[in-house]
């Protein structure tokens, strides 16, 4: 039977991973109630000293499941269970045992409270890790009461997961065969979960308004567009499905139009995932994931061996290394930039190298380096770019470490609108959408409220890209998308339409993108580009790129 027969409620969110499902729902749980602050325990030492061997236990079982998993999914289980034995959380919790005569259970739940406020306060990338300390918190509560933990029950069978959101580690080490879809209510498009959906190759939409209020037994979801179709009816099990989508390995449209689709990466383990998806390289390279658990920088032999070892599996293929985005959201402690009233806007990205020059120095010749040793075909980009002066200044250096190509990522307004300028001083440019979108908008990409906002349809951001690949096309320079809009394969497509000439993705979405670029003619997505621009809102612009 085909869910077509169903009556449907429709409900639209943000699609933050592309692809289509259908199967029963399995609703996930909430969370658990607000333990008692009461009775105050009879002995407050021994009421304490549970509070520790807990959080052990609780990052015990996390570790076990991070062993069994590996790349962002590994590194996401392992934060979560340093996180369960911070020593600061267990100190604020046990003090509130001892000196407010509160039970355990309760004193670590208003202990984490605290810092998941503290963290929701500071906006950006740290506001979005306030909900991975209330899944530490309902672990160790649970872990402290008996009970049973909230998260994804055992499933039996392929479903279609809803909830109110999904913890990090719930979602880590989901089985994509038996998870068809992801559907939340809250969350945003750069949350973990999110993340985490698209490295798996889960279609998944967040902030889907309503859903929790439904009566369903079914869904069908389109991780691309963002609907969310739920029915009364349980979906058969010959109706329970994911599409798959077919590609053959190279990027182009129906009439051999050539567009590249490269792979996102941050590790060795990214690069392995990039090349077995069918990657032609990479078009971002973050190296910052090299950095996040130093004390104090790497030197350049560190950097390098680093480098060398995500670059190796890209041997003769293009690879461009962005170089140290940190700041912001993406604070690295030997770095030391102090407080900002906001961090957004502050020193982040390249131009942290404005004012240490020698950290710059240092790891472009790591990256030098490293490029001579795999075979890789290393380009290097600068982050965070605003000027044609800051990128002339950054491609300079580039080149006096022996590195050829040199580009800027695409992220401020200032940068798209002197497009012209850029691209006389440098050899390429590739367009960070997410940032650019939170930039253009003036909305905080972490705040799931806003996400409409940055919705990469946005008609204003599309014309913003249009001008640079414009200016891209004059020039015989190429002009790439490494943000998230690359990984809708409709949008793909019309960026393809508007001159872009290489996008960079999660590899997960490499083969559905592949396959929908390759559906059409150029001239098709041109029109479909087109008609895009030409509308008022992401809704418009989606279903005119259809026409």
């Amino acid at each position: 039977m085909s869910t077509s027969t169903f009556p449907a409620k429709t409900h639209h969110g943000v699609g933050v991973s592309p692809g289509r499902a259908a199967g029963p729902v399995v609703w996930v749980h909430d969370r658990l109630p607000d333990p008692l602050p009461g009775p105050a325990p009879t002995d407050p030492a021994a009421e304490a000293a549970r509070i520790r061997p807990a959080a052990e236990a609780v990052a015990k079982r996390l570790l076990a499941r991070a062993a069994a998993t590996d790349g962002a999914a590994r590194e996401v289980l392992e934060m979560t269970a340093t996180m369960a034995t911070d020593p600061s959380l267990l100190d604020k919790a046990e003090q509130a045992v001892t000196g407010q005569g509160l039970p355990a259970p309760r004193a670590v739940f208003d202990a984490a409270g605290e810092f998941a406020e503290l963290l929701a306060a500071t906006g950006g990338y740290l506001a979005e890790r306030a909900r991975d300390v209330l899944d530490v918190r309902d672990r160790l509560v649970a872990e402290l009461t008996g009970t049973e933990p909230p998260g994804v029950p055992a499933l039996t069978g392929p479903t279609v997961l809803v909830a109110r959101d999904l913890a990090p580690a719930d979602t880590a080490d989901l089985d994509p065969q038996l998870v068809l879809a992801l559907v939340t209510e809250e969350g945003g498009p750069t949350s973990h979960t999110a993340i985490l959906a698209r490295s798996l190759g889960i279609p998944a939409v967040v902030a889907a308004r309503g859903v929790l209020a439904a009566n369903a037994a079914g869904a069908r979801v389109d991780g691309t567009s963002g609907t969310v179709e739920l029915f009364e009816q349980a979906v058969p099990p010959e109706a329970a499905v994911r599409d798959q989508s077919q590609w053959n390995g190279i990027g182009t449209t129906a009439d051999g139009h050539r567009v590249k689709l490269l792979a996102n990466i941050g590790s060795a383990a990214d690069a392995q995932a990039g090349i077995a998806a069918g990657a032609e390289g990479s078009g971002l390279f973050r190296t910052e994931f090299c950095f996040l658990d130093a004390t104090t920088e790497p030197d350049v032999d560190a950097q390098r061996n680093a480098y060398a070892a995500a670059l190796e599996p890209f041997a003769g293929k293009p690879v461009v290394v962005r170089t140290l985005d940190a700041g912001a959201d993406k604070p690295l402690p030997f770095l030391a930039i102090g407080e900002e009233p906001n961090p957004a806007l502050g020193v982040r990205g390249l131009r942290v190298a404005f004012d240490r020059p020698d950290l710059l120095d240092r790891q472009l010749t790591a990256i030098a380096a490293a490029a001579a040793e795999t075979g890789a075909e290393v380009s290097v980009m600068a982050p965070m770019v605003a000027t044609a002066a800051e990128a002339a200044w950054f491609a300079e250096r580039a080149r006096a470490a022996g590195i050829e190509r040199a580009g800027v990522m695409v992220e401020t307004p200032a940068a798209a609108l002197t497009a012209d300028a850029l691209l006389d001083v440098v050899d390429f440019v590739s367009i960070g959408t997410n940032d650019l979108a939170q930039y253009t908008f003036a909305a905080d990409r972490m705040v799931g409220a806003l996400a409409a906002l940055n919705d990469p349809w946005q008609p204003a951001l599309l014309r913003l890209i249009a001008g640079l690949a414009r200016a891209g096309q004059e020039r015989g320079k190429p002009v790439g998308v490494c943000g998230e809009a690359a990984a809708d394969p409709q949008l793909a497509g019309v960026l393809a339409g508007l001159g872009v000439t290489s996008l960079s993705m999660n590899p997960a979405a490499l083969a559905a993108v592949g396959a929908a670029l390759a559906e059409r003619t150029l001239a098709d997505w041109q029109r479909a580009a087109q008609n895009a621009l030409a509308a008022t809102d992401p809704a418009e612009a989606r279903r005119s790129a259809t026409r």
